[in-house]
């Protein structure tokens, strides 16, 4: 059973930066793709961003693209989400989520592609 846990979550001010922390017991971190996820009140989650397991590919929602950043570290089974710029529209839990894939593909914006995901980390942002 993978276990994820985020971190790195918090308050921030509009414009501020955060970076949020997806860490794993896995000990075939490298094989997985892992993807960054959120939810505000009263809405569904919401694809944020995604790394194949390499880190050869990203994708992005439009709405991130240019201020936040996806990158992983494999030796320290970690995935990082650099968020800059911040609106209070990015106020949301955001969970980390990862699948396992026999290659390096591009990986997928699809919440039900995921297996494994985390309890997530609350972003708030104020305005």
């Amino acid at each position: 059973q993978v276990q994820l846990v985020e971190s790195g979550g918090g308050l921030v001010q509009a414009g501020g930066s955060l970076t949020l922390s997806c860490t794993t017991s896995g000990r075939t971190f490298s094989t997985y793709n892992v993807g960054w996820f959120r939810q505000a009140p009263g809405k569904e989650r919401a694809f944020v961003a995604a790394i194949s397991r390499s880190g050869t590919y990203k994708y992005y929602t439009d709405s991130v693209k240019g201020r936040f950043t996806i990158s992983r570290d494999n030796a320290k089974k970690t995935v990082y989400l650099q968020m800059n710029s911040l609106k209070p529209e990015d106020t949301a839990v955001y969970y980390c989520a990862a699948v396992v894939r026999p290659s390096d593909l591009m990986p997928s914006p699809l919440v039900n592609e995921y297996d494994y995901w985390g309890q997530g980390t609350q972003v708030t942002v104020s305005s």
